[in-house]
């Protein structure tokens, strides 16, 4: 179960490059549902979510190297590539910062997932985070994917 609300950021954090990040590639097979290939520095996964929007099953399978280059070539749209940066919240917490490159560029998203939906709905985000669009599917990568 994935629970996570997600943020348009207009403005980055002062201290950004005092945290570490990965640089994220991902492509789709299939939007509906979705079913997503990642490469995730230098691990490999394929990924099955289910509808919904703040609340939503989510499966992930490892993958090889091998295996992912060969389904990426059937990948649907855009291949999404972006740099994710964790930012620790609170005690319990984190901001994962994704800095979106290529013809996303200069979308950036912020996304924090929760341990159960009365944690979400209670947060109360950072000043620097804009408008919260947990509830826009245009927002979602599998989307965001879509030429």
């Amino acid at each position: 179960m994935e629970i996570e609300r997600k943020y348009l950021i207009e403005k980055l954090p002062d201290n950004l490059n005092t945290y570490p990040y990965r640089t994220l590639e991902q492509g789709y097979l299939c939007t509906n549902p979705v079913i997503r290939i990642r490469k995730d520095n230098d691990k490999y996964e394929l990924t099955y979510k289910s509808k919904g929007l703040m609340v939503r099953e989510e499966c992930n399978l490892p993958l090889n190297r091998e295996a992912y280059e060969h389904m990426k070539t059937k990948t649907d749209g855009r291949l999404i590539r972006k740099k994710r940066y964790m930012i620790p919240c609170n005690d319990t917490l984190t901001i994962e910062l994704d800095i979106f490159e290529g013809d996303l560029a200069p979308l950036l998203l912020a996304e924090v997932e929760f341990p159960d939906e009365e944690t979400a709905n209670r947060f109360t985000p950072p000043e620097w985070f804009g408008e919260d669009v947990t509830f826009s599917p245009q927002y979602h990568n599998s989307n965001l994917s879509k030429l």
